[in-house]
């Protein structure tokens, strides 16, 4: 293999090697690194690093492996990064904003910390827009993460960095978190697989923990790792009121898709379809097909008062939450859309908020009736690929709901499954726009049934090879 090799190669497929003494968790960490010294200059997917350490860390897991009878975690030696939102003891931890850029982290998130105690080693922080508050990734304190695929577009946000990372082999596994679709929008920018736990799955920081649209999930570059990954960070916690019991695992087989039930939608009722989305859609759908799935279009009659409801909630309690670094001192140090998110959620009105829960309840109405029918429900991820990487963000441009939705909603399909949150959603690619820019499907379960998203995420990869695929990896320029 060469060192590309090594770097993309899936947690699983590195954790059987290290198994077999044919790679180890220092070899893979060497590779790790030597790419991100390549490719890390033209891509900004990383806010720090921490190579000695992991290098440190990784020698500790390889001498594990070469000890008979010793006890081998879940993730032992695996390269991990962790979005720069979320606190690790001792680590820097900025939230993409140049008020917090001495921060260090005093203590560590319950999902992380189970990553470290299941042997992921954190070789790095990925990049992401301030507050997470943007669907794509630039910041005044890091600049601009730009797509492996063609760095001219975004990689998507919030968790931007995480999934530009995993594209351009400088991880083997990413966390994310999905608030309005923070997780799959950067999935199907950047041709990687990401997951949206329903509500509760993933134990939470506080006071997000209460917010329904907020969910912690796996960002890796297949389904069987992002199972992996969820495996490891699911299941209930003390600090956490909202966390669901009992624990429950993905399984690692699946039975096939044959008999299946699939309903699909291309615009959810009322989004602007690009055509190489839409027929990428299609192409997904009949690989389906061609599985023995009964695949179905069906009618979805939601509207653009969905994406008011849902900027009504967001601007409501995500914007409003932030709403102390308005304060002189602070204010000058923002970005120009994370002061106007903040400046809306202050002026937002508690019946708007009433309002938006209203309309997310008569939209499961609809969606939960109809998947009784069927097994899942798949549509496309964005509206269309990636948008360029420089692009101004305008918070202010929503005027009528049958006009106009936000720039930071109007071309992601993601935020309605965060109004319905209970809901799993699996984002996989499904293939390329006319820029280079990857699409992607998200494929969506009844409430809490995560199992059945990945059956049919896994049978629709098995089909689908992605990046094992040489000619399915980005050809990163040195800057």
């Amino acid at each position: 293999m060469t060192y590309e090799d090594i770097c993309y190669l899936s947690a699983n497929e590195a954790l059987k090697l290290f198994k077999q003494r044919k790679l180890s968790p220092v070899e893979l960490m060497q590779a790790i690194i030597k790419r991100t010294e390549r490719v890390e200059p033209t891509i900004n997917a990383f806010t720090a690093t921490f190579f000695d350490r992991a290098l440190g860390q990784a020698r500790k897991a390889e001498d594990k492996y070469m000890r008979k009878g010793a006890r081998i975690r879940a993730l032992e030696g695996v390269p991990l990064a962790v979005k720069d939102e979320v606190p690790v003891k001792g680590d820097p931890i900025t939230s993409g904003s140049l008020i917090h850029k001495d921060d260090i982290a005093d203590e560590t998130a319950v999902f992380a910390q189970r990553l470290f105690n299941a042997g992921a080693i954190c070789h790095a922080r990925t990049a992401t827009p301030e507050f997470s508050c943007a669907a794509v990734t630039h910041t005044r304190i890091h600049g601009v993460t730009r797509n492996p695929w063609n760095p001219t577009y975004t990689p998507g946000g919030s968790s931007g960095g995480s999934a530009a990372s995993l594209a351009a082999g400088t991880t083997t596994l990413a966390t994310g978190s999905d608030i309005g679709g923070s997780i799959r929008i950067p999935a199907s920018c950047c041709g990687v697989v990401g997951f949206k736990p329903p509500y509760g799955r993933v134990p939470e920081m506080n006071l997000f923990n209460l917010d329904f649209y907020c969910h912690e999930g796996p960002l890796a570059r297949t389904v069987a790792d992002a199972a992996l990954m969820q495996n490891v960070i699911a299941g209930p916690h003390p600090s956490d009121i909202a966390s669901l019991k009992p624990k429950i695992r993905i399984p690692d087989k699946h039975k096939a898709m044959r008999g299946a039930r699939i309903a699909y939608s291309l615009d959810l009722g009322y989004f602007k379809v690009d055509k190489d989305v839409r027929a990428n859609t299609l192409q997904a759908l009949d690989v389906f097909r061609r599985l023995g799935c009964r695949v179905e279009e069906v009618q979805v009659p939601w509207s653009m008062e969905s994406g008011k409801a849902a900027w009504d909630y967001l601007s409501h309690l995500f914007g409003a939450s932030c709403a102390h670094y308005l304060k002189k001192g602070q204010r000058e140090l923002l970005t120009d859309y994370a002061r106007a998110f903040i400046e809306q959620g202050v002026k937002s009105k508690a019946t708007d908020f009433v309002a938006s829960l209203q309309t997310a309840c008569e939209m499961y109405n609809y969606f939960g009736a109809m998947m009784q029918n069927y097994d899942v429900f798949v549509c496309p991820t964005l509206a269309k690929p990636a948008v360029q990487a420089n692009d101004k963000l305008d918070y202010g441009t929503y005027r009528d709901a049958g006009k106009d939705i936000p720039d930071g909603l109007g071309w992601c399909m993601t935020y309605p499954f965060n109004m319905l949150s209970r809901c799993p959603v699996l984002a996989v690619p499904s293939g390329f726009g006319k820029t280079g820019v990857p699409t992607g499907i998200q494929i969506v379960g009844r409430t809490y049934a995560d199992a059945s998203v990945f059956r049919a995420a896994a049978a629709y990869e098995r089909a689908t090879p992605w990046l094992h695929d040489k000619k399915h990896r980005p050809k990163i320029k040195k800057k």
